[in-house]
């Protein structure tokens, strides 16, 4: 398990490097200068991401926690990073593009989308730690 914990942190830091530089080069070209949603892409899928899965592949160098339950665990916990992820994305492509105004149906529909996925991820995240906890005494 560490080895895979170790590509997945390999995977979302590439990740987090490729919406760091869209952010940017996207709204360089669309010369846009206020506040968006693209801008928070890049820390989540570091921190949510890329730090997480490398604490959890130390961590299981420590404890040996892993079982046959993580790895559901981890692919839901994935899936809510990757609804908020794509959450973001949509929001903020909306605000730089201004193509459309969001009435409020739809505004509320897409926090909505990223509070799901922040749910799927806050639950998966305290299973695992029990996890740990278990496998530590």
């Amino acid at each position: 398990m560490e080895k895979r914990y170790a590509n997945l942190a390999l995977v979302y830091a590439v990740i987090a490097m490729v919406f760091g530089v869209f952010y940017r080069e996207f709204t360089k070209i669309k010369y846009f200068t206020g506040q968006t949603n693209l801008s928070i892409i890049h820390t989540h899928y570091f921190l949510l991401g890329m730090f997480f899965f490398l604490i959890l592949m130390c961590t299981e160098k420590l404890f040996k926690f892993s079982d046959k339950n993580t790895k559901k665990i981890i692919i839901i916990y994935q899936t809510g990073l990757n609804i908020t992820g794509l959450a973001f994305l949509i929001r903020g492509l909306i605000q730089v593009q201004k193509i459309v105004d969001l009435s409020k149906a739809i505004d509320a529909s897409i926090s909505g989308i990223a509070g799901i996925g922040h749910i799927l991820m806050g639950i998966n995240i305290i299973l695992i730690l029990i996890k740990i906890k278990k496998s530590a005494s």
